[in-house]
């Protein structure tokens, strides 16, 4: 089995189109479980997020499990996979772990460094474990992932600043509010894990009063009690958003929970306040119907938006977070990236070294094959011997190929952890003519090469 990573993001993808690819919780199984019904595909794990679709899996072949998850993906879609090729980019072995190890870090997210795609990270695997896709492949690079993630953030301060997608989103709110945020009453719309950093956010930045609402009124309530602000019943949303000027949508909503025309009333009950209205859409699919846009004396900031408006040295993480604290730069993302290519080599030396096992225990078995033969053959011969004998000679021949491979296969495991180290199980296959049950190759693919790069 190879590894493949397929996916679209924020840098391939417009949001209308992560909309469509979007898996939300309730489809969540049932797409695995398409994708293990794929021929090439053995092992997977969906990640579905705000800013990014990908499947990790476990394949076959390079061209037949690409062809695969393209076909899940795009039937989930509605499209065909040739509309979603050019969003799609494509990492195969050693550059599909590199890219993993990098997404756990916070290397590719929107702002680089913020945490919580660990915790993103860490459902998928736990989602797909449940859905019993996962092997020893996926099971070992996830486990790897989720540590390597942690590693970076202990180890390189790049999320010291406390630096996520919501803190960028009112970083860029703030360029079209007079006189930033503080003091600014806001509403957060959703009381999931985003729904409370952005309750949690807006407090820290001295934004009030605060209101949130959800489906759910009683996380609605937990949510408000604990940073002093006041819930709103889902049905009264349209008379809150007459009075604030920040509104972070963060819901699991499959449908818009912030329509124009809900936008349009509580516009015109809102007599008492100056300046726009700013609506952070936070949500994949999005929570704010994209009509809203066309509203005079509204700024609607999604996905797409947010990617497009944030300053270049925001997005690699040098900019200054709306606290004023500094976040992450050059530094930090340097070791981070340092600490990603140590951790991808020892994985590959893992991985090596897990590919000559299935060798190692064919050779045994031969050997073991070949003993009993001979001592088969033996006791035809000889059946004056008795049983007290045969047990001893049995014994005796099982010690002496047990001692004579035992230096050779734990040296060939050596060998196989180092660089190019694949070779040495093709040779003892060869050598000792040995059947090993084998994947389909890689094949090639016009425009790619092996990693999954362009060409």
């Amino acid at each position: 089995m190879n590894l493949l990573v397929v996916g679209a993001s924020y840098r391939t993808a417009p949001v209308a189109t992560l909309e469509r690819l979007a898996v939300g919780s309730a489809d969540l199984g049932h797409t695995i479980g398409r994708l293990l019904v794929q021929p090439y595909v053995g092992e997977a794990v969906l990640v579905s997020t705000c800013n990014r679709v990908e499947v990790y899996a476990a394949v076959k072949g390079f061209h037949g499990g690409l062809g695969d998850i393209s076909a899940v993906l795009a039937a989930h879609a509605g499209c065909t996979p040739a509309d979603l090729a050019n969003h799609l980019y494509v990492h195969y072995d050693e550059a599909a772990v590199e890219h993993v190890f990098r997404v756990a870090g916070g290397l590719d997210s929107m702002v680089v460094g913020e945490a919580q795609i660990l915790g993103q990270l860490r459902d998928a695997y736990h989602a797909a474990a449940a859905a019993d896709a996962t092997g020893r492949l996926l099971h070992e690079l996830m486990q790897q992932a989720l540590r390597v993630g942690k590693r970076i953030h202990a180890e390189t301060g790049i999320d010291g600043a406390g630096r996520s997608m919501v803190t960028a989103a009112l970083q860029l709110a703030a360029t079209h509010l007079d006189g930033g945020l503080a003091g600014r009453p806001a509403m957060v719309i959703g009381a999931g894990g985003m729904g409370a950093l952005s309750v949690a956010t807006l407090s820290r930045l001295g934004c009030g009063p605060l209101s949130v609402t959800n489906r759910s009124a009683e996380r609605a309530q937990r949510l408000a009690e604990a940073y002093q602000a006041r819930a709103v019943p889902l049905a009264e949303l349209t008379d809150a958003l007459a009075s604030v000027d920040v509104v972070v949508a963060a819901t699991a909503s499959a449908e818009p929970v912030l329509t124009r025309d809900q936008v349009a009333r509580a516009l015109d009950r809102r007599t008492s306040r100056q300046g726009p209205v700013v609506l952070l859409d936070l949500a994949v699919p999005r929570d704010v119907e994209p009509a809203t846009v066309e509203l005079p004396g509204v700024v609607v900031i999604d996905i797409d938006g947010l990617a497009a408006g944030l300053p270049d040295d925001t997005a690699s993480g040098a900019s200054e977070e709306p606290t004023g604290v500094d976040a992450p730069g050059a530094v930090q993302t340097a070791a981070a990236a340092e600490i990603v290519t140590s951790e991808v080599q020892t994985f590959l030396a893992w991985l090596r070294g897990a590919e000559v096992v299935p060798t190692v225990a064919a050779l045994r078995a031969r050997a073991d094959e070949l003993v009993s033969a001979e001592l088969h053959r033996l006791t035809q011969r000889r059946p004056d011997l008795t049983s007290e004998q045969r047990a001893e000679i049995a014994h005796t021949v099982h010690r002496v190929v047990q001692r004579l491979l035992h230096s050779p296969t734990v040296r060939v495991r050596q060998l196989a952890a180092e660089p190019g180290g694949d070779q040495y199980a093709t040779l003892l296959r060869e050598l000792f003519d040995l059947e090993v049950p084998q994947t389909a190759a890689a094949d090639a693919v016009p425009g790619l090469d092996r990693a999954g790069g362009q060409r």
